[in-house]
């Protein structure tokens, strides 16, 4: 693996397999979104796409991944308390609990984590097998993101499963706006989404996404994938400055920060 972006030609790293300690102070939270962060959310997202803009193929983001694809993947989420994930790609994905991983148990329990980050499924009409493993058995309880006006039936049926449930909107419907400040009031301040593009289309369209991380794979899938965001066109484009950028046998796992509005 090698840095593109910034150029630091003394990188000992270069041309190299980093660390996983290398690159999880590659993509180490701000320090604002941290315990001396004041509660500050930060949400970043860490999706893939092929060189025409699919976010899948068939339906899963697998086919466009690679084994360094797979080990950022891997940091990002050991550097979260939560991740945030659309229900729909929670079925598509066979989503499993968060697993304790040793390498970084250390930098977990210095930064205040615990073993393993929460997953927080979005949902409105709680269609969701609550007897599978996310639900039943995760290592930290697993979150439900829903509207105060979510089938009563299926939130009981979510609760009787030990699952913590969330209201973050007023209709059946997750108000994305409301979806930082819920987490964070949970002390889950360090939050990654991994989508899908439905669910990160409207936090982007919201204004909460802080961050990009975006793995463009040199490969081409054609048929009608969605792109990473999917959603109605924004009134004016949302800026966000490049980063970082890393490359390895071909892909490259770019990084984008959203420009606050007192910076254009």
């Amino acid at each position: 693996m090698r840095r593109l972006f910034p150029a630091d030609r003394t990188d000992d790293q270069q041309d190299t397999e980093w660390s996983l300690d290398a690159l999880a102070e590659a993509y180490a939270y701000p320090p604002s979104a941290g315990p001396s962060g004041g509660g500050r959310s930060w949400l970043r997202a860490n999706m893939v796409s092929s060189l025409d803009g699919a976010a899948h193929h068939g339906g899963r983001s697998q086919p466009l991944s690679s084994a360094a694809d797979m080990r950022i993947f891997g940091v990002l989420r050991a550097l979260a308390d939560v991740v945030v994930v659309g229900a729909e790609t929670v079925r598509q994905e066979g989503y499993r609990p968060a697993r304790r991983r040793e390498a970084f148990a250390a930098r977990r329990e210095a930064a205040g984590q615990g073993p393993a980050p929460a997953i927080a499924v979005v949902s409105a009409s709680l269609d969701l097998d609550f007897s599978l493993p996310l639900f039943a058995e995760p290592l930290v309880p697993t979150l439900l993101l829903t509207g105060a006006r979510a089938p009563a039936d299926r939130l009981r049926a979510a609760r009787a499963a030990g699952v913590q449930v969330i209201e973050a909107g007023e209709s059946a419907l997750v108000d994305p706006a409301l979806v930082p400040g819920a987490l964070a009031g949970r002390g889950l301040t360090r939050q990654l989404t991994e989508g899908g593009p439905t669910l990160l289309g409207r936090l982007t369209a919201a204004g909460v996404l802080d961050e990009l991380c975006l793995a463009l794979a040199p490969r081409v899938a054609l048929g009608g994938a969605a792109r990473v965001m999917d959603g109605p066109m924004l009134d004016t484009p949302a800026d966000f400055r490049l980063h970082s950028m890393l490359e390895e046998e071909g892909l490259l796992f770019t990084r984008y920060r959203k420009i606050p509005e007192s910076a254009e």
